[in-house]
């Protein structure tokens, strides 16, 4: 059961979710290179195909993701962990539709982003608000793992009909998508923009940046890479994962509960704010 606290005003509870910080950010960067990396490392250099990288991915992720739903509040191992599994997975979701089902890269990214609308949509209508801050029910959980994945899906097709379809090339793709998030973030900050839309979008976003930079280091030098290859690339960003999950989990042993925002201190009457 998750912790609570009551107060006159407020009922504070323990969130599923890190805090918003920079380096949130950037390992969400790092896992959406693995995701694109280990997802060709495993398909292509250890021969399974993406068909069985999928399903073999998909029920590790299930595993995984029983584990978050059954802990009270965010563990940074589990939590991260689970964001690396479903950045592979919903690459490889979109890379089986249009490598085996031929369904073009146009269609896949209007299909993940009409997928993606419709569970924000069902999400606000049930539970009034799309804020990650709120996310302290199994329910609300639920809604939110979805989301992630479809937003992985979505970046992943938008950031190959870029890259590869509209001929940009790895670099090129990298600096526009890097130029949207930053513009995401004036609007944030300059204009006000609605902090949980912002989010969202930088999200979704951070995906194809990842990918672009998990590309354009992983490549050969002739498709205009760098030609590190998938292996040296995703132990690589693996490592640099691993280093920042022990930091935050250092960070949240060291705070009491009362202290941990990120994790987050949830205020019902701001259940509506990112």
């Amino acid at each position: 059961m998750t912790a609570s606290v009551t107060t006159p005003t407020s009922r504070i509870l323990l969130s599923k979710v890190p805090e918003i910080t920079a380096i949130f950010w950037i390992v969400k960067v790092l896992a959406t290179t693995v995701g694109e990396t280990a997802a060709d490392f495993l398909g292509i250099n250890l021969n399974l195909g993406e068909a069985w990288t999928a399903l073999i991915m998909a029920a590790v992720l299930a595993v995984v993701l029983v584990v978050q739903f059954r802990l009270n509040r965010y563990v940074p191992a589990v939590y991260w962990l689970a964001i690396v599994l479903i950045s592979i997975v919903g690459t490889l979701v979109s890379d089986n539709l249009v490598d085996n089902l031929g369904v073009p890269l146009w269609v896949t990214t209007v299909l993940f982003g009409a997928v993606l609308a419709g569970v924000f949509a069902a999400w606000f209508k049930v539970e009034r608000t799309l804020s990650i801050h709120s996310i302290f029910t199994v329910r609300r959980e639920g809604f939110y793992w979805l989301a992630v994945l479809f937003t992985f899906a979505l970046g992943t097709s938008a950031g190959d009909l870029v890259a590869e379809q509209l001929n940009l090339g790895y670099v090129l793709s990298l600096v526009i998508f890097a130029v949207a998030i930053g513009a995401v973030a004036v609007a944030y900050f300059v204009f006000r923009l609605n902090a949980v839309l912002a989010f969202w979008i930088a999200y979704v976003l951070s995906r194809p940046l990842g990918a672009s930079t998990g590309d354009l280091l992983s490549q050969s030098t002739k498709d205009g890479g760098l030609g590190l290859g998938t292996t040296s690339t995703s132990v690589l960003f693996l490592v640099l994962i691993l280093v920042l999950v022990v930091v935050l989990s250092v960070r949240a042993g060291a705070r009491r509960p009362s202290e941990r925002r990120g994790e987050g201190l949830i205020i019902e009457a701001n259940d509506n704010l990112a």
